[in-house]
Parts: structure tokens; C-alpha cells; sequence
């Protein structure tokens, strides 16, 4: 069988931007790309915080955090930084800025473990933040430091094809006709890959497929895909931008954002089973320490629960955790095809199945499985 895998060096930033979300000015470290929110016109490093050995900065001058984070959150977060820099100079009469890092999540976690000095993380999934916890610096507990185990918003994967739906695409078992291209980030290097992987394995499973024949089924469903970016936004670069593949395995918030920045190009395709994806965030906590920041870094996440930022959550197409916010954005779906962004902003589309990580045993017991060295993925991939 003739292999169509390309590999690309780094994700790309897609130029998409939603109303309302501000700007952000974007720089490239080694974990991918950069941006700084500040409530004044301070423009430091990440690298510049100095060990003060008690909370940073001081009254006359700005706390720094910096947030290393994965693909898909850059608008979120663009939007969310400036709710919270009001917030915290309200409540503390103190400016503090916030620095950005995004890149596909399973290399911003061995970018952090290996030195990338983040106060906080807000990784795609619990595993990857567990890299960081193995690496030493995350205190044990880190799922149960905030609600709902500590993952503030949530998401799952969909599928965006182009307008028409030209290919016919409307469930998993259709990736695996040999007329279907497929673009999807690589599960060595992307959370939403990994999450893509396990929601297209829990379908087959459902079908009542034995594992064998589960995994044959997976083996032609990665036969067919043209691009393995390294990070789910690359991967939107390649199909939406570069006109790549027949269909996009999407972060929910990815394929909104698709439809918003492009009306009448690209339709939302809701499969019938799918995963439900808990990105997980954590203070990490010797860096924080080192930093003086461990408050302003609890503080910073603990936000993420509040209803102002549970409304910038669901307006950036990601589904809030509080019950309250989320009901406000559920629709009645006629179909499982959303050609466009609804006029009232309810967007959320119950009509789906969900399994979720504890049907494969948790993080560790998948990692394990199907992405560690040697496992199921790379079988495929050899193959």
C-alpha cells in the first residue's frame, strides 16, 4: 500500500479571528508561536521573570505569567487575557501580563518538561500535563486542584468538509472508502490527534468490531490520510487554506471557526459517535514557585470558571462547564450538518454519542496502548 504521510515542521498559524476577541502579536520560540497580552505597554520576555521568592513584581510593577498552551486555543485565550487583566488589577490594583505559547500539545508538554519555563499550563488533555507532573514539576493532584477535574472547558472532534459535502461524508465509516483524502495531525506530537484517534476507535468498537478488525479498520482510515501535520492548527492551514484532503478531523472549536471565517465554503459534519475531549490546565508549580507567581497563577485558572469566562469560552465555540452558560448555547439540530453559524449563537449540537478517556482506561492505560513507542499507532504507521 502506497503511504501518504507528510509531516510538517510546525504547525501554521491560521489566520482566523473572531469579533470581538482583540490582537495578538505573534513571535516563534521553540515550542511553537508566542504572543503577549499587557494592560499597558510593558513588552518583557517570558525568560525575564526574576526569582523574588514571593508573589512577582510588586505594586509599581507587572506580574508576568506565561501560558504555554496548545493549537487551537489562540483566539480563546486572546480574549480571554484581557477579561482577566481587568479583573486582576480591579481586585489587587496591580497590572499583570500574560505571555503566550501554542504549539501541538504533546510538544508543548515535552517543551515544558525539558525547560520551557511556563507558570501555567493548558494542555490538550490530562496526559500531556502528566508529561510535565512526570518531568517533577506539577505537584501530585494537579486534576483535582480545580472543578471538574480541572478541565474548565471542553470540546470533540467533528468533521469539516467543504461546502456541499461533495464527498458524502457523513460518518466514520466513511473515511475509509478509497476515494476519501483525510487531513489530521500526528498523535505523536498533537493531543486532538490523539483524541481524533480514540473517537474514531470507539466508533468501529461500537459497530461491533473485534479489536483485530478494529484495528485493520484504523490501519485504512490512516491509509487514507494526505497530511499528518504536527499540530491540529497546521492541519486547518492544510485543508482549509492549502485546499488539502476531502474532510478535517476537527477540535469542534477548529471547525466553528472554519465555518465563521469562511461562510458558505465549509460544512460542520457530526458524526454519530464521538469522543468527549477534556483539555486539562495546571499551575506548574516549581516554576511558579521559582517565580513568586504560585497565587496569581491559581487565580488566573480558577477565572476560567467564572461565568464572564464561561461566555468567552462558548462564544470561542468551546463548551463551558458550567450548566447555566451551556444550556444557553444548545440547539435542536434538524441534521447533523451545519452549513451556518446559527443568527441567536447557539451552537452546540447535543445529537452526538459521546465516550469519553475512562472507556480506555484513562491516560495512561491509552498512552500506553496506542501512542507510546512501539504501540498500535506506530504499527499503523510502519505498516
Amino acid at each position: 500500500m502506497k503511504k501518504k504521510w507528510i509531516h510538517s515542521a510546525a504547525a501554521v498559524l491560521l489566520s482566523i479571528a473572531l469579533a470581538g476577541c482583540g490582537s495578538s502579536t505573534a513571535g516563534s520560540v521553540d515550542s511553537g508561536s508566542t504572543s503577549k497580552s499587557s494592560s499597558d505597554t510593558a513588552a518583557q520576555s517570558s525568560s525575564e521573570h526574576e526569582d523574588t521568592g514571593s508573589e512577582a513584581g510588586g505594586s509599581d510593577e507587572p506580574i508576568e505569567l506565561t501560558n504555554v498552551s496548545y493549537d487551537p486555543t489562540r483566539e480563546l485565550y486572546a480574549a480571554y487575557n484581557e477579561l482577566f487583566q481587568e479583573h486582576y488589577e480591579a481586585e489587587h490594583g496591580q497590572q499583570i501580563e500574560i505571555t503566550q505559547s501554542h504549539g501541538g500539545s504533546g510538544k508543548q508538554a515535552l517543551e515544558v518538561a525539558n525547560g520551557l519555563e511556563a507558570d501555567v499550563v493548558t494542555l490538550a488533555l490530562e496526559g500531556d500535563v502528566q508529561v510535565v507532573a512526570d518531568a517533577g514539576l506539577i505537584d501530585d493532584g494537579f486534576t483535582s486542584e480545580f472543578d471538574v477535574d480541572s478541565s474548565p472547558y471542553t470540546s470533540t472532534i467533528v468533521f469539516l468538509v467543504r461546502a456541499g459535502n461533495p464527498k458524502e461524508i457523513y460518518d466514520w465509516n466513511d473515511l475509509v472508502r478509497d476515494d476519501v483524502g483525510i487531513i489530521t495531525p500526528n498523535p505523536k506530537t498533537s493531543g486532538g490527534a490523539m483524541w481524533n484517534y480514540l473517537a474514531a476507535w470507539y466508533y468501529f468498537e461500537s459497530q461491533g468490531q473485534s479489536e483485530e478488525e478494529v484495528l485493520a479498520s484504523i490501519q485504512k482510515l490512516y491509509s487514507n490520510v494526505e497530511v499528518l501535520d504536527s499540530g491540529a492548527r497546521g492541519a486547518t492551514t492544510s485543508f482549509v487554506e492549502n485546499q488539502q484532503g476531502d474532510v478535517l478531523l476537527a477540535w469542534e472549536n477548529e471547525a466553528f471557526l472554519s465555518l465563521q471565517e469562511y461562510p458558505g465554503e465549509y460544512e460542520i459534519v457530526v458524526p454519530s459517535v464521538s469522543i468527549l475531549c477534556q483539555p486539562t490546565v495546571a499551575v506548574v508549580d516549581e516554576v511558579a514557585r521559582k517565580h513568586g507567581t504560585e497565587e496569581a497563577a491559581a487565580e488566573y485558572l480558577e477565572y476560567l470558571y467564572s461565568d464572564e469566562a464561561q461566555e468567552i469560552e462558548a462564544q470561542n465555540f468551546y463548551r463551558p462547564s458550567t450548566q447555566a452558560v451551556y444550556d444557553k448555547y444548545v440547539f435542536t439540530a434538524e441534521s447533523n450538518t451545519i452549513t451556518v453559524i446559527p443568527a441567536d449563537g447557539r451552537w452546540i449540537n447535543d445529537n452526538i454519542t459521546l465516550t469519553d478517556i475512562s472507556h480506555f482506561g484513562g491516560w495512561t492505560e491509552a498512552r500506553t496502548k496506542h501512542f507510546a513507542d512501539g504501540a498500535y499507532f506506530d504499527q499503523i504507521y510502519e505498516q
